[in-house]
């Protein structure tokens, strides 16, 4: 019995895949949260702050700081508004300019 289902999955793999990258486009909305470069915040307050609240790795957060310097904005995390949202808060908390896009 194990083994029919197993046939029935094999016979057209790439299809299934298809079928299911479909599904999940359809039902998960992708949203970016976007932190802004300000004349305030020290490139270590950022730092902290996208370690502590987006949960980056240092390399990762000195890298975002430094496109946020740069390019004056960066997108900082991506998933869903309820990931975003409190996190969007927490950097606001701290006076930090974020959207969630």
């Amino acid at each position: 019995m194990f083994f029919s289902n197993s046939v029935k999955n094999y016979e057209n793999p790439k299809r299934q895949y298809e079928e299911e990258v479909l599904v999940l486009d359809e039902t998960d909305e992708v949203y970016k949260l976007v932190l802004h470069n300000d004349d305030i915040h020290t490139f270590d307050e950022v730092i902290e702050a996208l370690i502590q609240i987006c949960k980056h790795e240092p390399i990762q957060a000195e890298q975002c700081t430094m496109l946020i310097h740069y390019k004056g904005k960066c997108t900082v995390k991506t998933g869903s508004i309820d990931l975003l949202k409190p996190m969007h808060d927490k950097l606001i908390s701290r006076s930090l300019t974020s959207e969630i896009v």
